[in-house]
């Protein structure tokens, strides 16, 4: 398994072009965390990210959406009604819960587990400029199972549309 610190050096913020590398694979090594490609690449920048800071003092990333009406999503989610669907709210977190795991020196290849509790106040529409997700790391255990624990939320033009608790994010080995 490679280490992922031996092909990336951290940065605190990441553009779309560093984003769309990381979805092509071997950002982090071969093996080891990548995010999806689009459409499913649902940030376009990541404004923050951190191994203390955070509600818990133990990671935060802040990642951020510029909506287009155009978004694929929009003209298949609700027939003459546009909206974005909640799991891609969802989603978007988890993947950023799995790219800092690979951002902070964990092996392996990211897969959303689960999550406690999800709770949607808004909708994001073809109206929205932005959306932020805010996402603050509560536990990482580095054991054979690396697994990320955190909870966030999703902003629409600074608005909280989404809550998330307890999502969790592993990376899995590769089998060899």
């Amino acid at each position: 398994m490679f280490n992922p610190r031996d092909f990336h050096a951290p940065q605190s913020s990441y553009s779309k072009p560093d984003l769309l590398r990381s979805s092509e694979g071997g950002y982090f090594g071969p093996g080891n965390a990548q995010l999806p490609a689009p459409p499913m690449l649902m940030m376009d920048r990541i404004t923050e990210i951190s191994l203390d800071g955070g509600a818990f003092g133990k990671g935060h990333v802040a990642g951020e959406l510029e909506i287009a009406p155009d978004h694929w999503f929009f003209a298949c989610h609700f027939a003459d009604d546009p909206v974005m669907p909640g799991c891609l709210g969802l989603d978007a977190m988890w993947q950023i819960v799995g790219f800092w795991l690979g951002w902070s020196g964990s092996p392996g290849k990211g897969r959303a587990l689960g999550v406690g509790e999800v709770k949607f106040r808004g909708h994001i529409t073809p109206d929205v400029r932005v959306v932020r997700y805010e996402v603050d790391i509560r536990q990482a255990r580095r054991g054979r199972l690396v697994l990320g624990i955190a909870d966030g939320r999703v902003l629409a033009d600074g608005a909280c549309v989404y809550l998330a608790k307890d999502m969790r994010v592993g990376l899995i080995a590769p089998r060899g």
